[in-house]
């Protein structure tokens, strides 16, 4: 079984999410989202370590406020940058060397199913970088600055990246080191994709919803009933999902 280390990016601005909290500190039911999104993993016996990166702005607070949660869950805290890949980079500095992989996920993703880790997790045993991507369902335009269509986009073979993304130990730590000093990539797989690395789709589906506006909330409050209602299963299909 690969040992893997799990960092969860709670660092960012969140300038959509607008008011007064931060969205990784919103609450979903009187409990936090960041704590619903490290608790996916910190059962998990293939599992070896666990980091939460934060805004350096939040570091003291978030160990102040959370240290019984963080200290119960065996939780390292690390200070985050100004942008995401920023944060990730000072969360790999931490990462323990006896890990065979490091999984990336946001703190603003707590709707990830287990069986959908299990699959990830596998996956990027086997070739060294899988991430979880749900297939595109929609039409999609490109639109001009003036509020125009430019054209339709076709959408066979596009996927919505999300995380969990699961990558080799010494993989990800080169492809964030050798990051060119104008290439901000948005998420991890793109800087392993910079390397020539091939990434391999693992599909979800839609449920695994960031929260990036306030109205996120409720469906992912939804969304958390939903699932624990459900036995453990694929991934939904299209027509199932528009169904839900």
């Amino acid at each position: 079984m690969s040992k893997i280390a799990v960092i969860i990016a709670a660092a960012g601005a969140g300038k959509r999410f607008g008011g007064d909290v931060k969205k990784p500190f919103a609450q979903i039911d009187n409990r936090p989202i960041f704590i619903r999104s490290i608790e996916l993993f910190i059962n998990r016996p293939d599992v070896c370590q666990n980091i939460l990166a934060v805004p350096a702005a939040d570091y003291d607070v978030v160990r102040e406020k959370y240290a019984a949660n963080l200290m119960f869950m065996g939780i390292k805290l690390v200070k985050g940058g100004q942008e995401r890949f920023r944060s990730i980079q000072a969360a790999l500095a931490q990462v323990d060397p006896q890990a065979d992989l490091v999984c990336v996920h946001d703190a603003v993703r707590p709707c990830v199913q287990e069986n959908w880790i299990d699959a990830v997790f596998a996956e990027a045993a086997k070739s060294g970088a899988a991430i979880l991507a749900a297939p595109l369902t929609g039409t999609l335009k490109r639109v001009a600055e003036s509020g125009f269509i430019d054209e339709t986009v076709p959408r066979e073979g596009l996927f919505e990246a999300q995380t969990p993304q699961v990558f080799g130990r010494e993989l990800l730590i080169r492809a964030y080191k050798e990051l060119p000093a104008d290439f901000m990539p948005t998420d991890d797989a793109q800087a392993v994709e910079r390397l020539g690395h091939a990434v391999r789709i693992v599909a979800s589906d839609h449920r695994n919803i960031k929260i990036t506006m306030p109205g996120d909330l409720d469906l992912a409050a939804a969304l958390l009933k939903q699932m624990s209602r459900r036995p453990k299963g694929p991934a939904m299909g299209a027509f199932e999902e528009a169904q839900w």
